[in-house]
């Protein structure tokens, strides 16, 4: 009898477990298939670096039938937010970026609003804690009546002196101050190491039933990057790398994930692949062949996904020309998943 009431109290608990997190699968599910607004937001100084937001572009998002974008921001420069107490992110900037939400929830698309790169945090987390804090403070209050279909991301790529231990200090203190003015709304946490499958294994998951899991996946790297100026010399030496959409390729692929897939089902948190995508000095046939199969790979595992980005390098869109990549938007949202073709 003692036996059978311990089983009955782990099935309950086992069930109840699932049910606190099924919020957070129901919004990942309407997730579905997303794209980043890549660097709009990123650089000191909005524009610097060549990609800049448009308001039409939810609009067309929308109209191929994207179910969400990412919009990264970076917070701390000093045109955006104070770099001394209490931190006062700039009333201008907050309507800025309320524009670029509004435009996207208002033509029907999910939002996941994060805070981006941190080059401050990262280099010092224990000396910036206290501005990180009070930034998500301000930004989950001036966002805390907007719906559901707004989700905080906590931070992008964690790195540096942001170690995976520091990191997981973090996490629970940033959830806290969320939860305050956002007590329900879902929120994705992602990993150290970059934000990489790398850092999952040393990755805390905070009991908080309103998570969702993200991970960025750029393999492999000397594919992906070739050519990137940001990756170094040898980026140079990767040029003419090729996917062939071969068996092999396919199981390093799926090697990759297994990890994951066994995370997600141990802690019954939902999945988001907040960034994978090609740049652009890569063969568009290789691109497209590789596009399609992870986005099919993820949807195939139950895991919303977001393409890395819309009109720059690794984009979708030329906004010179004022057309798409044909190829790419065929690999993401029309392609089925492919044969592998040979070993």
């Amino acid at each position: 009898m003692k036996n059978y009431l311990v089983l009955i109290f782990l099935l309950v608990a086992i069930g109840t477990e699932a049910q606190n997190r099924a919020k957070a699968f129901e919004i990942n599910d309407k997730l579905g298939r997303g794209i980043n607004y890549g660097n709009m937001f990123e650089p000191s100084s909005e524009g610097e670096w060549g990609t800049v937001w448009k308001p039409e572009y939810a609009r067309m998002i929308a109209d191929l039938e994207f179910d969400h974008v990412r919009i990264p921001v970076r917070w701390e420069p000093a045109d955006r937010s104070m770099e001394n107490p209490p931190y006062t992110i700039h009333d201008s900037f907050f309507i800025r970026i309320k524009q670029v939400v509004d435009s996207a929830l208002n033509n029907g698309l999910y939002v996941v609003l994060n805070m981006h790169h941190h080059e401050a945090l990262y280099k010092d987390p224990d000396g910036q804690l206290k501005r990180f804090l009070a930034q998500w403070a301000q930004i989950s209050e001036f966002f805390k009546n907007y719906p559901d279909s707004l989700l905080f991301e906590v931070l992008n790529e964690p790195h540096d002196k942001l170690t995976p231990d520091k990191w997981n200090e973090m996490i629970p203190q940033a959830l806290q101050v969320i939860r305050k003015t956002n007590p329900r709304r879902v929120v994705l946490i992602g990993t150290a190491n970059w934000g990489g499958l790398g850092g999952l294994s040393e990755l805390k998951i905070p009991d908080d039933p309103n998570l969702i899991l993200t991970i960025h996946y750029y393999n492999p790297f000397h594919f992906t990057h070739q050519g990137a100026s940001w990756s170094g010399e040898q980026s140079k030496e990767w040029l003419g790398t090729k996917w062939n959409n071969s068996q092999a390729e396919h199981a390093a692929v799926q090697k990759d994930f297994e990890p994951l897939i066994a995370l997600s089902k141990k802690e019954n948190i939902p999945v988001h692949l907040g960034e994978f995508g090609a740049y652009e000095k890569a063969g568009m046939d290789s691109r497209a062949r590789w596009t399609t199969y992870l986005s099919r790979y993820f949807e195939e595992q139950g895991w919303s996904w977001a393409y890395w980005e819309f009109s720059a390098g690794f984009g979708i869109y030329n906004p010179e020309t004022k057309t798409y990549n044909q190829e790419l938007v065929n690999a993401l949202l029309h392609n089925k998943m492919q044969v592998p073709a040979g070993n």
